[in-house]
């Protein structure tokens, strides 16, 4: 794998790695069907195909039409880095102020109701769209296409390993998810991953 490619992919993966890894009603829904062994492999393809669509739509198309214009990418680049800052703040308050950890309640559901709970976490959720399509990409815009590729493949394999970890590794992780000190260190490292991709977007291209 050539430097130009290894470094976007590397730069994808860290970046959707920062926006997933946290406390949300998505994850906490994929948590709850891996404790229950309830639907999962479902539950994790709708979550993996969605993540991927979006990025997609963001990094490729998005991220292209933007490109186009150097004062929509500035702007682009400048409101990406401000959400990326605010996130990071949020993640850092909660890495030090946090109380409790993850709470998982387990009902079982049929199928049916699961995906249709899964869908509206999912394409209901405004802040999927601002992670997923405007900041991944943003922080593609300027790429020739193919680092782009890169980019895409690294965030792409991100979102599939957090979610399989996540669902089929439930049943073992989730007392040590629920306690309060673990997830301030995912927020804690969280916080530190959205500086760096924030800092990343204002440098120049």
């Amino acid at each position: 794998m050539s430097t130009a490619w290894a470094l976007p992919l590397a730069q994808g993966g860290l970046m959707m790695a920062g926006l997933i890894v946290a406390i949300g009603a998505q994850n906490a829904l994929v948590l709850r069907q891996g404790l229950l062994r309830s639907h999962v492999g479902p539950v994790l393809a709708l979550c993996v195909a969605s993540d991927w669509l979006l990025t997609a739509v963001g990094v490729f198309g998005l991220g292209g039409a933007v490109a186009a214009s150097p004062l929509a990418l500035q702007a682009m680049r400048w409101l990406g880095a401000a959400l990326l800052t605010a996130y990071a703040v949020r993640a850092a308050q909660r890495a030090f102020t946090a109380a409790a950890g993850l709470a998982v309640a387990v009902r079982p559901q049929g199928l049916s109701a699961t995906l249709a709970a899964t869908a509206a976490v999912t394409w209901l959720n405004p802040q999927v769209y601002l992670d997923t399509v405007v900041l991944l990409g943003a922080a593609a815009a300027a790429l020739p296409l193919a680092q782009k590729l890169g980019f895409f493949v690294g965030a792409a394999l991100a979102s599939l390993v957090w979610f399989v970890l996540l669902g089929c590794g439930a049943a073992a992780l989730a007392p040590r998810l629920a306690r309060p000190g673990v997830w301030r260190g995912i927020d804690a490292l969280i916080s530190l991953v959205m500086l760096a991709s924030a800092v990343h977007l204002l440098r120049p291209a």
